[in-house]
C-alpha cells in the first residue's frame, strides 16, 4: 500500500476552541487530523499528535513500541525538525495503541523510521505553516516573508512565540501540500541526540512492564510443560495452596497459574505443585532433528523452488568445477534482559492491557478473540521493553495475563516469567541445515548457485539474497520439518544465519576460483548491474560502495603483522547495505582472538548518529556473541539450557573493538536495528579461515577449539 504523501483538507477534523487553549495536530502514516484542546491548554486526548499549549509548551507523542532501538527519540526528532522548535524544550510521551490514527505500531523488521520518514515530517511542517499564517495575519504581512526559529515566528525584527499564536492558528484553514525542509536546512535530524529516557533509566527511575503495580493486583507465575510434546493430565495443588501469600491455583490451556501477593511467594509455591504430564507424540532431541534435516537435504528437492533462474541442472552438468558446502544452525533463545511479563485487568465488558509488546494490535486482536470482547473495549498501553529481539512479536504472554485475569474473577494480574521459564518455555530461532552447491566455468566465473535448506518449525531460505540476480543459473529450495518446538523471528530473521552461510560459501568460491574475496563480490555486483538475472532487490552501486569503503578503512589486502588475519563479509537486508572486516590475532599458543570489526553502513539518512552508532555496535556484538557461544539443545523434547550458567553469552572482555562508518546519503532512511548483525559472524568465520585454514560450518564457533 502506497503512503499518501500529500495532506488535504478532507483529512483534517477541526474542532473550534471552546475557551481557548492549544493546538493539537494529530498525525498518523496515512491521515492527518487537527483539533484544538477544550480546557485552556490541557489536552485530554491520547492520540498520535503534536500538542502545543498557550504557553508554548510542546509535547510530541511517540506511537511506536520502544524496544531499545531508539524510536522514542528518533521519531519525535522528525516532527520537531519540521516544527522548528528547541529540542531541549520538548516533552516526549509514549502513545498507546490507536489503530484509527496510526498505520504501523510495530517494533520489527527495522521499519519504524523508514515507514514514517515522510508522514511525521509532514505533520511538523503543517503545524509550522499554520503558526506562520497566524503570525502573518496578526502583523498584516505576507506569510511567505515570515520564518520560524526555536518555537517563534519572526518577521523583520518582530517575534511571536508559538504559544501566543496557537489559538489563532487553530482557527485557520489547514494548508495542503506543505513542503518539508531540504536536508541542507536540517538542525535536529543528523545531530547527536541522547535518548530521551536515558536519565530515568540510569538512575533507576524508569518503570518497565515488570514494575507494574495496581490496587488489588495479584502476581502470577505460570507452570508450563517441561518438554515440547507433553500435555497436562492432572495436578495436586494442595500444598501449593497452603503456601504463604498464595490465593489461587488455576488450570488452563495445558498450563497452571499460581496467583498471590508477590513474585517470590508465587514462584516458591509453584515448586510445590505436583503436575502429571503425558507424552503427546514423540519427544525429539537435537540429534533427531539433525538427522531429519540432513535426510531432507539428501533427497532431490520435490517442492516448487522458492526461486529459479535459468537451469542449474544443465549448468552443473557442463561445469568445469563444482563446489559444495553444508552448514548447520542451532536453536537460539531470545534471552531478553527483562523476562516476559504483562499486566491485564479483564472486566465483564472490557480489558486493560499494559506492558512490553512489539505487536500491540496483534495482541489486542488475539485477546478479543479469546475473551469474545469487541476490540474497541480493549485498551493496550506499551511500556518500554527491556529487550525484544523478536520474542515480543509473539503474544503468548499477553494471552496468559488476560486469561488468568478472567479466570481469577476479573482481578488485575501481572504475569511474570522467571529466567528459566523464558529460556525453556519460550520461542526459539528455528534450527536449520543448509546445503550449497556452485558451478564455475572454464574462466572461473560463477555460473550456477543452488541453496537447499530445511528447518525445524520454520524455514531459513532467503530467495532474493545476494548473489541472486548476479548468477545466470540460480535456485533456492526450502523445506520445513514440523515439530512441537515453538519458534519465532529472532533478530534479523532468516538473515541472521543466511549471511554467515552465504558469505562463507562465497569466500570458498573465491578461494577455489583463485580470486580475492572482495574482488569476487564486486565482480558479481557488476554483473547484477550490467546484466541482471531475474529479480534484483538491491542496488548494485550502493552495495559496491559499502564493500569498497569497508575494504579501504579496514586496510584489506595490507599487512597488519604476521599474526593478524582478516575476513570479509557484506550483506543486504531490511533495505540497508552493510560490509564488515573482522580482524583476528593468533596468540602465542596458536589460539585465535577477535580484536576488531570495521563496519560500513548505508542506511540512507541517519536521523540520530548517536542512536545509530549504538544500534550498529550492539547488533555486531550480539551477532558475534551468538555465532561464537550460543546454542540451545533439546533432549527428549526438554531444553538442556535453563539459565546463563549453561547458555553461553558473550562477556564484556570478549567484545571486540568496533569502528563504524556511515555512507553519507540524502535518501530516505532504511533499516538499522537488524542489518548489521547478520554479516558479523560471517566476517569472523572468514577471518578464522585466513588464520587457520579451517572453514567453520557450524555454530557456535567455540566448539571448534580454535579460540583463546
Amino acid at each position: 500500500m502506497q503512503e499518501q504523501a500529500n495532506l488535504n483538507r478532507r483529512n483534517f477534523i477541526r474542532i473550534s476552541a471552546l475557551t481557548g487553549g492549544g493546538l493539537v495536530l494529530g498525525f498518523n502514516y496515512f491521515l492527518t487530523s487537527c483539533s484544538t484542546s477544550q480546557d485552556g491548554g490541557q489536552v485530554i486526548e491520547l492520540n498520535a499528535f503534536v500538542k502545543i499549549d498557550t504557553k508554548g509548551r510542546v509535547t510530541i507523542m511517540s506511537p511506536n513500541p520502544e524496544v531499545g532501538q531508539g524510536v522514542k527519540t528518533s521519531l519525535p526528532m522528525l516532527v520537531a525538525e519540521e516544527l522548528d522548535v528547541d529540542w531541549k524544550e520538548i516533552k516526549i510521551e509514549q502513545a498507546g495503541l490507536d489503530t484509527v490514527n496510526y498505520k504501523r505500531q510495530v517494533a520489527g523488521g527495522s521499519g519504524s523510521v523508514r515507514e514514517s520518514w515522510e508522514s511525521f515530517r509532514k505533520v511538523g511542517a503543517t503545524a509550522r505553516q499554520m503558526l506562520i499564517s497566524a503570525a502573518a495575519a496578526a502583523w498584516g504581512v505576507p506569510a511567505a516573508e515570515c520564518a520560524t526559529e526555536n518555537g517563534h515566528v519572526v518577521y523583520k525584527g518582530k517575534k511571536k512565540t508559538y504559544g501566543e499564536l496557537v489559538e489563532q492558528a487553530a482557527k485557520l484553514p489547514v494548508p495542503e501540500n506543505v513542503a518539508v525542509k531540504p536536508a541542507t536546512a536540517f538542525r535536529i535530524i543528523g545531530q547527536r541526540t541522547r535518548n530521551v529516557d536515558n536519565h530515568a533509566i540510569v538512575t533507576g527511575q524508569y518503570k518497565y512492564g515488570i514494575d507494574t503495580k495496581r490496587e488489588g493486583m495479584l502476581y502470577a507465575t505460570i507452570i508450563r510443560p517441561p518438554a515440547f510434546g507433553m500435555t497436562l493430565e492432572s495436578l495436586d495443588d494442595a500444598e501449593a495452596k497452603r503456601s504463604p501469600g498464595v490465593q489461587q491455583v488455576l488450570r488452563f490451556d495445558n498450563k497452571i497459574a499460581v496467583l498471590g501477593r508477590s513474585t517470590w511467594e508465587v514462584m516458591q509455591a509453584a515448586k510445590k505443585v505436583k503436575p502429571q504430564w503425558k507424552e503427546d507424540g514423540t519427544l525429539e532431541s537435537t540429534a533427531d532433528y539433525t538427522e531429519k534435516l540432513h535426510g531432507i537435504l539428501a533427497k532431490k528437492p520435490e517442492d516448487k523452488p522458492r526461486r529459479q533462474d535459468g537451469n542449474i541442472g544443465q549448468a552443473f552438468a557442463k561445469a568445469a568445477k563444482v563446489i559444495e558446502l553444508a552448514f548447520d544452525a542451532p536453536f537460539l533463545a531470545h534471552n531478553t534482559m527483562e523476562p516476559m511479563n504483562f499486566f491485564a485487568h479483564v472486566t465483564a465488558d472490557g480489558a486493560e492491557l499494559y506492558g512490553p509488546i512489539q505487536t500491540p494490535e496483534r495482541a489486542r486482536g488475539r485477546i478479543a478473540e479469546l475473551l469474545k470482547l469487541p476490540e474497541e473495549k480493549i485498551s493496550v498501553m506499551m511500556t518500554r521493553m527491556g529487550g525484544g529481539f523478536g520474542r515480543r512479536l509473539m503474544t503468548d504472554f499477553v494471552e496468559e495475563a488476560a486469561m488468568v485475569s478472567r479466570l481469577a474473577g476479573n482481578v488485575p494480574v501481572n504475569v511474570i516469567w522467571s529466567r528459566e521459564d523464558d529460556m525453556t518455555g519460550g520461542f526459539y530461532r528455528p534450527m536449520c541445515s543448509y546445503r550449497y552447491k556452485a558451478a564455475l566455468n572454464g574462466n572461473n566465473e560463477l555460473v550456477a548457485w543452488h541453496h537447499h535448506s530445511a528447518g525445524v518449525s520454520g524455514g531459513g531460505a532467503s530467495p532474493d539474497s545476494f548473489p541472486a540476480g548476479a548468477v545466470p543459473n540460480f535456485q533456492v529450495d526450502a523445506h520445513t520439518y514440523k515439530s512441537p518446538v515453538t519458534t519465532a523471528p529472532w533478530r534479523g530473521p532468516t538473515h541472521n544465519y543466511i549471511a554467515f552461510s552465504e558469505q562463507s560459501f562465497l569466500d570458498e568460491i573465491a578461494r577455489q576460483a583463485g580470486k580475492d574475496p572482495v574482488a569476487l563480490r564486486l565482480e558479481l555486483l557488476e554483473q547484477a548491474r550490467a546484466n541482471p538475472v531475474g529479480k534484483v532487490n538491491y542496488e548494485p552501486d550502493r552495495f559496491a560502495a559499502v564493500i569498497k569503503k569497508a575494504a579501504e578503512i579496514g586496510g584489506w589486502g595490507k599487512s597488519k603483522g604476521e599474526n593478524i588475519f582478516q575476513g570479509f563479509a557484506a550483506h543486504f537486508s531490511f533495505a540497508s547495505y552493510v560490509a564488515q572486516v573482522a580482524e583476528v590475532e593468533k596468540q602465542a599458543d596458536g589460539k585465535l582472538k577477535l580484536k576488531k570489526i570495521y563496519c560500513v553502513v548505508d542506511c540512507g539518512t541517519v536521523v540520530n548518529p548517536s542512536g545509530a552508532e549504538t544500534q550498529v555496535e550492539g547488533s555486531i556484538i550480539d551477532g558475534i556473541g551468538h555465532a561464537m557461544y550460543a546454542e540451545l539443545t533439546l533432549t527428549n523434547g526438554r531444553p538442556d539450557q535453563s539459565n546463563f550458567h549453561n547458555y553461553r553469552m558473550i562477556r564484556m572482555r570478549e567484545a571486540p573493538a568496533v569502528e563504524i562508518h556511515f555512507i553519507q546519503s540524502s535518501v530516505a532512511p532504511t533499516g538499522l536495528g537488524e542489518p548489521c548483525l547478520p554479516p558479523a559472524g560471517a566476517a569472523l568465520a572468514n577471518a578464522v579461515f585466513a588464520a587457520s585454514g579451517v572453514r567453520l560450518l557450524d555454530q557456535p564457533f567455540i566448539k571448534s577449539g580454535l579460540f583463546a
